[in-house]
């Protein structure tokens, strides 16, 4: 086999996420007949058909589903040294890329990504946001705050501490719908969940469970509002449409949230800054990584007091 154009698997990772020609070629940059050679050399070089045509678009044959790993490993590891050329050794400027979820990405972070470009006017970010953990060892992303411990060896990780999750609701829903004083009656109340039981929301019901066990069991909960997106679950609260879990620091800077169960409800979130070890000794990664873990242990900080 002859050496294949990392052009050739960049292309096919876009069709395959998009299923279509012309949608990969809209991604690239490129004309759909360009889209359309990569993958006939591409097929060419490996021996065997990459997608069948449907009525759903282009669907991946077995062994692309085999290749994509591989090609998607490639795409990090270009992605990785493209960020590692765009900085001068010694210097403070150049990409680093920052893994959160995106309740953090988008309620939290900003001020303080903002406060260390002022510093480091050469510092240029991509803010990745998804409750999905990228592999850092695979640098799928520089760095990552997480909510779980980081397990993977080869990493510098530190340890943030626990942000508060409480129930809120608008004040104008209270007003409508009156104030739960117990579990039983917050049963009665329109509540705002999640509409998959991932990982991590198992774990968040084993806690509850272990820590409140009057809670009622998340599987009977009927759940008036539901969405796998943390942020459309926050602007749901926000509007007004029934009782959620905030971290409490977020819900204090809007007077219209109001806390219920203050009392007898309280969710600690684990939360950590992880980096490849690699990576610490880099001035913009060393910075990025000391002004987040400052940065969220003043959040985490004020959010406790």
């Amino acid at each position: 086999m002859n050496d294949i154009n990392w052009d050739f698997y960049r292309t096919f990772l876009a069709v395959l996420r998009s299923g279509s020609l012309s949608a990969a070629a809209r991604e690239l940059g490129l004309t759909q007949p360009t889209v359309g050679r990569h993958i006939d050399a591409l097929e060419q070089e490996i021996g065997c058909q990459l997608f069948t045509r449907s009525q759903q678009g282009l669907l991946p044959t077995e062994p692309a589903l085999s290749l994509k790993p591989y090609a998607e490993n490639l795409a990090a590891t270009t992605a990785a040294m493209q960020r590692l050329a765009s900085g001068e050794f010694g210097e403070i400027r150049g990409t680093v890329r920052i893994s959160a979820s995106d309740v953090i990405g988008v309620e939290v972070l900003p001020p303080i990504l903002a406060a260390l470009q002022d510093e480091h006017p050469g510092l240029e970010l991509e803010l990745s946001l998804s409750d999905s953990l990228e592999d850092l060892l695979k640098r799928e992303a520089d760095i990552a705050v997480r909510m779980t411990n980081p397990t993977q060896e080869s990493l510098v990780a530190r340890h943030i501490g626990e942000i508060p999750l409480g129930l809120f609701a608008h004040r104008r829903y209270l007003e409508r719908h009156g104030v739960p004083e117990t579990f039983e009656e917050l049963s009665r109340h329109r509540l705002i969940g999640f509409d998959r039981r991932t990982a991590f929301i198992r774990a968040s019901e084993d806690r509850i469970r272990a820590d409140l066990p009057d809670f009622p069991d998340m599987k009977d909960i009927r759940w008036s509002f539901r969405a796998d997106s943390n942020l459309a679950q926050l602007a749901a609260i926000r509007g007004g449409a029934g009782i959620g879990i905030c971290q409490v620091g977020i819900a204090r800077r809007e007077p219209d949230l109001v806390r219920v169960l203050a009392g007898i409800f309280e969710l600690p979130l684990d939360t950590w800054v992880a980096m490849h070890e690699n990576l610490k000794s880099a001035p913009r990664w060393r910075v990025t990584f000391d002004a987040l873990v400052k940065g969220l242990l003043h959040y985490v900080r004020a959010s406790a007091a």
